[in-house]
């Protein structure tokens, strides 16, 4: 048996193979223990304190400490063995690589978990809309800078000349300019939102044939939540060069409509007609008082009566067309004033 583990393969014997491949099963092993343990002990702990932040630490971290124990694992475990130059190489630039990404997720995980517990409870209780546009903007920049760290460090850690990359990068400026004028026509275009203020988050514009709701605003594009209930992204660079149409800031919803009544009807049943859409108009708590309700034309079947009414602002607006379309329909049928609909007649001059 022991000549057996003696035999040597890839320039290892068995042996060594065997304490390798025990290392790095061991290393899973231990990682899922730990998994365990934050998910039955720790976490159990954390919830009987007070503060909050124990909890948000001891989640954050798991997975990325998880993660380093099985990365720690095969670098401890591949070490043992005898290897190529070339691969060792390899895979110690690859090691340094993952460790500084696990660490880069960590801090990324820590900072937005902080961020969403502490800041924007904060950010909700204050007055103005300033903070509640510009914590998405820090939330991500923040870790666009993280990241942003980790790839240099990572690239360091693995021998490459960030510098000497940086420098080649230069060369080809212009070329990167041109390809990246639409992302920096985005950036401006995030930035003149926030300056010019033409709409905020929770706010219902109109731009380019698009009616929704603004969820998001981010430094390259703005999500639009339709009437539809689809999300709809939409480059920044738009709001700088096409009309918007801010639905929120507006004091009330104008509405019109055009009753059509027979030609039967006398002038004092037009000018009942009237009278009636003016009281409709007075008793509504959904309408201001200040409508329109005029004798507008005569129609090829009808004489028309256009009524033009205000909902108030805080109301809802389905709810307030609907309770004035029933209160017209029940009124004017009250007051026997008969709705027009086409019709023709057709004389037949050799009739006798």
């Amino acid at each position: 048996m022991s000549d057996l583990l003696e035999k040597t393969f890839y320039g290892n014997t068995i042996t060594e193979w065997l304490i390798s491949l025990l290392i790095i099963v061991g290393s899973f092993i231990f990682a899922k223990v730990l998994y365990w343990i934050s998910g039955n002990i720790l976490k159990k702990l954390a919830k009987k304190t007070k503060t909050q932040l124990d909890d948000i630490i001891i989640d954050m971290v798991e997975e990325p400490v998880v993660l380093a124990v099985v990365l720690a694992g095969f670098w401890y475990g591949l070490s043992y063995l005898n290897i190529s130059d070339g691969f060792a190489g390899f895979w110690k630039k690859a090691f340094y690589v993952a460790i500084t990404f696990d660490v880069s997720w960590m801090v990324v995980r820590l900072i937005d978990a902080v961020i969403v517990e502490y800041l924007t409870p904060l950010v909700k209780k204050t007055e103005g809309n300033l903070d509640d546009q510009l914590l998405p903007i820090i939330r991500k920049g923040i870790k666009t800078v993280v990241w942003i760290i980790a790839v240099v460090v990572g690239l360091n850690n693995a021998g490459y000349d960030v510098g000497a990359l940086v420098a080649g990068l230069g060369l080809g400026g212009l070329a990167f300019a041109m390809a990246a004028k639409d992302s920096v026509a985005n950036l401006f275009g995030g930035v003149t939102v926030f300056l010019d203020k033409p709409f905020k988050l929770n706010e219902r514009i109109q731009i380019e044939g698009y009616d929704g709701t603004v969820v998001d605003m981010g430094m390259r594009s703005t999500k639009l939540k339709t009437l539809a209930g689809r999300i709809v992204t939409i480059p920044n660079k738009k709001f700088t060069d096409t009309y918007i149409e801010n639905v929120s800031i507006e004091p009330n919803r104008k509405t019109s409509m055009t009753i059509g009544l027979t030609y039967d009807m006398s002038e004092k049943d037009i000018q009942k007609g009237i009278e009636i859409l003016k009281e409709i108009d007075k008793k509504s708590e959904y309408t201001k008082e200040d409508c329109v309700a005029i004798f507008e034309s005569f129609g090829d079947f009808s004489l028309n009566i256009l009524f033009i009414y205000y909902i108030k602002k805080e109301k809802d607006i389905w709810e307030a067309m609907n309770y004035t379309n029933f209160e017209v329909l029940a009124k004017f049928n009250e007051a026997k004033l008969e709705f027009a609909f086409p019709t023709q007649t057709i004389i037949n001059e050799n009739s006798n």
